[in-house]
């Protein structure tokens, strides 16, 4: 299985750096976008990225599952599901803003096993294999060790936390916001910040890659009620925060009183 997984990790990498190439050829350039229902833009570069991925990753793997944001599923009962968020962070790539990923999982078992989130236009590649660590450009990271809500350097909004009565105790806090929550869930794996916080709804493909990312890198993901994620068959999950692990427990008690 390790040398199998490894050649999945193998395809997986050369596919995601690939779709990254693929993005870039649009970012920028005014790239044509619509609205697939109120307040959920996609673009033809979402298609275009989806599109390459498919024929990349079931082309060498065509008796594993496929389930992605603009494409659905495929090979339904499969053991193995590659999970795909072609463009994670569409309104920034619209935008020309910097904050985008390509963000692939590799699931069994309702647990993922791979992942890779790629930032072409930063030229972050971010990657993690199950037991194996989480890396950045090829060097490992470990998530951060802060254990004090009161100075954390949180991805999230400063404004839901004065609504929420949170303040008083993360007073000396740091704000801050990207448009990917899987870019964001990144940064708290590479320690770069303490926690990310998102209280609406995600799909199954927004998080799974991170989710491995950051608990490779010795983080914590859940919900804010601090539950566990459970993936496949396009779970919904009613929140997500990814935390270095000394902050996890405090932040989840803070959470809880919203």
């Amino acid at each position: 299985m390790a040398a199998s997984l490894r050649q999945d990790q193998e395809l997986l990498h050369d596919a995601v750096r690939a779709a990254g190439q693929e993005a870039m050829r649009f970012f920028g350039a005014g790239v044509k976008s619509w609205h697939k229902k109120p307040n959920d833009p996609v673009s033809e570069a979402d298609l275009a990225v989806d599109n390459l991925l498919r024929e990349r990753l079931l082309g060498g793997r065509p008796d594993y599952g496929w389930l992605s944001e603009e494409s659905g599923s495929q090979n339904p009962g499969a053991s193995d599901v590659w999970v795909i968020d072609p463009i994670d962070g569409t309104r920034a790539f619209i935008d020309s803003k910097p904050e985008f990923t390509v963000c692939v999982a590799l699931v069994r078992g309702h647990r993922p096993v791979l992942a890779a989130i790629y930032n072409p236009a930063t030229q972050e590649f971010f990657e993690a294999m199950s037991g194996g660590g989480a890396k950045l450009n090829g060097k490992p990271i470990q998530a951060s060790g802060h254990a004090s809500l009161m100075e954390a350097r949180f991805l999230a909004s400063r404004r839901t936390f004065e609504r929420h009565g949170w303040m008083a105790r993360a007073a000396k806090a740091d704000f801050a916001y990207r448009n990917s929550i899987a870019y964001r869930m990144a940064l708290v794996a590479a320690g770069k910040f303490d926690a990310a916080i998102s209280l609406t709804e995600k799909s199954d493909w927004d998080v799974v890659a991170a989710d491995l990312l950051v608990q490779e890198a010795g983080g914590r993901v859940a919900t804010a009620d601090g539950l566990s994620l459970v993936y496949g068959e396009n779970k919904r999950h009613p929140s997500v925060i990814a935390t270095g692990a000394y902050i996890f427990d405090d932040l989840v008690d803070l959470l809880k009183t919203r």
